[in-house]
């Protein structure tokens, strides 16, 4: 590659699921849905990898499919896929905004605990989404400012359906999160895909999208985002999962204070103005409450007086990514929850990534969740891999996030889950 020239956004040749197994299959079901009771699997399906070239860490594995409910708008049915490896632990996936609805790992002393916020069928996703629980952020993940870009000296407008109609945040409020996607089921995982129209969201191209999520013998959940369109356009996608470590039902306020945090390889964050959108200034983490190089909880600093912490009400920064060079997969999290003891490390070849401390959670519009409450204040945690929010609009951030007709957008998040004593 030239000095001087951008990396393109799918420059990540070699981490490709690629296992040369097609297996065709549409998603279709005529099965009721009734709100609160359970519903009969439609099907289970075992993996061998003795008869599939895949990799011999996902031997063992089942997926399950089973009804999610009825989506209200358009009639149709959301479903649900189960990923269960071979030690029970197990990822719950919706066709409703290819959404994660439950990650369900061991703690310290084996017990099985589900770690994520989420709902117990599709409706609160669709008729309550506050927070793109667990949702595909997409076109375009956080904010772009006055919701307009220029792709080509051509202007698009988008809906601001954030800060009072100033900014664009998270795809609008028809992203790609309230989409009801196809669902693929693979030899070792689930793919999700959807097309986006031209013009769909303000957004030009018609978008050929897909999310694939692989969850290995070693806890690891593997998600990948591939993107095609027939014209240039935005694609920043990513994940919106809220961790609690101990525990999902763990739904007071303030109850992910005492996390231990280390963001290895983030010396660097994205300055934000007064609607959190950054301003292009890139400023060192050195004598700032936004410094986790070295392991702290939480809480520690999240009250501190700091301009930046008061217009996210807490931590909710962009943070840039260390030694980033768009294929390799880099370290950017380590989350320890003192109580269960699991811990959860999050990797990604994407260059920044936002943690979010759910300072704006337990609205009164919020149903409760999955535990029977709802969600508090600061009653979780998110770490969203992405393209810098506004980097369309901001000269200073190289990478745009533009994907060129033709070419195909790759990027890798890597949720993997382990215990310590």
């Amino acid at each position: 590659m030239e000095k001087g020239v951008t990396m393109p956004i799918d420059f990540n040749p070699h981490l490709m699921f690629n296992y040369n197994i097609n297996i065709p299959q549409k998603v279709s079901t005529q099965q009721a849905f009734v709100a609160n009771e359970p519903v009969k699997d439609t099907f289970t399906k075992s993996v061998n990898v003795q008869n599939a070239n895949i990799d011999t860490n996902y031997d063992g594995i089942k997926i399950n499919k089973k009804s999610f409910g009825t989506i209200k708008k358009s009639g149709e049915e959301a479903l649900l896929y189960t990923i269960t490896n071979k030690n029970g632990a197990s990822v719950d996936l919706s066709t409703y905004g290819a959404t994660i609805t439950g990650i369900k790992v061991p703690d310290k002393n084996g017990k099985i605990i589900d770690v994520t916020q989420g709902y117990d069928n599709v409706a609160p996703y669709e008729e309550s989404p506050v927070g793109h629980a667990g949702g595909t952020i997409g076109p375009c993940a956080n904010k772009i400012n006055n919701g307009k870009f220029s792709i080509n000296n051509k202007e698009y407008s988008l809906e601001c359906n954030k800060d009072g109609g100033k900014t664009h945040s998270h795809g609008g409020t028809q992203g790609f999160d309230t989409k009801n996607w196809n669902a693929k089921v693979l030899p070792d995982g689930i793919e999700f895909t959807y097309t986006k129209k031209d013009g769909e969201s303000g957004y030009p191209g018609n978008v050929d999208a897909s999310v694939t999520y692989k969850f290995d013998n070693d806890n690891n959940l593997h998600i990948k985002y591939n993107a095609k369109s027939d014209a240039d356009t935005l694609i920043n996608m990513t994940n919106h999962t809220y961790f609690n470590l101990d525990g999902a039902e763990n739904t007071k306020e303030n109850s992910i204070l005492d996390h231990i945090v280390t963001l290895p390889n983030s010396s660097s964050f994205t300055v934000n103005n007064e609607m959190a959108v950054p301003t292009g200034e890139i400023q060192s983490v050195e004598n700032t409450p936004f410094d986790f190089r070295t392991a702290k909880t939480i809480g520690k600093d999240i009250n501190a007086d700091s301009d930046q912490l008061k217009i996210g009400t807490g931590f909710d920064q962009n943070y840039c990514i260390d030694n980033y060079n768009g294929k390799d997969l880099i370290k950017v999290a380590n989350v320890k929850s003192p109580k269960t003891g699991i811990v959860l490390n999050v990797s990604t070849n994407l260059p920044g990534f936002q943690f979010y401390s759910a300072n704006h959670l337990g609205k009164s519009a919020q149903p409760n969740g999955k535990s029977g409450s709802r969600y508090e204040k600061r009653s979780s945690f998110c770490v969203e891999p992405q393209f810098y929010p506004n980097a369309v609009n901001t000269e200073n951030f190289k990478e745009k996030g533009i994907l060129k007709s033709g070419e195909t957008y790759n990027r890798e998040i890597v949720y993997s889950f382990s215990t310590e004593k």
